[in-house]
């Protein structure tokens, strides 16, 4: 209370009158009082939130001459390390060109993160995403490829068949094929679980590049993160008559009523960047 008080210019009997005022406007209790703290009811902490949003929407209002200018203020964003790296990091670079004023805080890890429960406006995610209180728009699909470098195979040969994949070593992101087996589909879209030999994992995606490059096994690795090396040369997929099923790619963000001016217009951009990034590498 004194602290708002400070911040109004009025003294503090003053914000406890317009609070106890506003109560009874409401028909509601907002605050709850004790001798030794003071903290939000339900019904204070959802009028809290829903005047975020409009004292925001007025700002903007106010503010015409700020959208000819670009966004302003910041946004903070989680994504995989692959998806965020290969696939987010050129989209964002194309959002700041064009808006340079906006600040960009990128939070990386394979946790599927809540936007309203976890702080961030805005969340990159690959596979199925479980049910929350944000909205998940559908990006496309981010293919993965099974990869070996060309001195892996002068040195142990080809596999011409999925059951042969368990004869050489595997490297793989941790957690992602953790019973040992990755699934393929068939030429008939049947879907089939294949042994590995798993002798290598890191939980990050360029150490397993590395492993691969160096010719000491093979392994799954999404296109985006191993387009180039596939072209030059470097690595050569396997198995072309199978496919890794891929991961469905989704923008997370909450819903309307709780977003503010600057993540709608940057999930809207993004959305567009990505799902063109998504095209381009199909």
């Amino acid at each position: 209370m004194s602290a708002a008080a400070r911040d109004l210019g009025i003294g503090q009997p003053a914000v406890s009158d317009r609070i106890e005022k506003l109560e009874a406007h409401l028909g509601t209790r907002l605050l709850r009082r004790n001798t030794r703290n003071m903290s939000l009811t339900h019904s204070g902490n959802l009028f809290y939130e829903r005047s975020k949003t409009v004292i925001q929407a007025a700002e903007h209002a106010l503010c015409v001459n700020e959208v000819s200018q670009g966004l302003q203020g910041k946004i903070r964003i989680a994504a995989p390390y692959s998806a965020g790296e290969s696939l987010l990091m050129p989209a964002l670079l194309q959002l700041q060109n064009e808006h340079p004023g906006l600040q960009v805080d990128v939070i990386f890890n394979d946790r599927v993160i809540d936007p309203v429960t976890e702080g961030v406006d805005l969340s990159l995610r690959l596979g199925e995403v479980s049910e929350g209180f944000f909205v998940a728009r559908p990006l496309g699909i981010v293919h993965r490829v099974l990869l070996a470098s060309p001195a892996l195979l002068d040195k142990m040969g080809y596999p011409h068949s999925p059951d042969a994949l368990v004869n050489y070593p595997f490297a793989a992101v941790s957690g992602v094929f953790a019973s040992n087996r990755i699934q393929l589909i068939t030429s008939e879209s049947q879907l089939i679980n294949v042994p590995v030999n798993v002798k290598f994992q890191s939980t990050h995606w360029r150490s397993v590049l590395t492993y691969l490059l160096a010719g000491h096994a093979i392994g799954v690795l999404q296109f985006p993160v191993c387009r180039n090396e596939i072209e030059n040369g470097a690595l050569i997929p396997l198995l072309s008559h199978y496919s890794i099923p891929p991961f469905n790619a989704y923008l997370l963000h909450p819903p309307a009523g709780m977003m503010s001016y600057e993540t709608r217009i940057c999930a809207s951009l993004l959305e567009g960047y990505l799902r063109d990034s998504l095209v381009e590498l199909m």
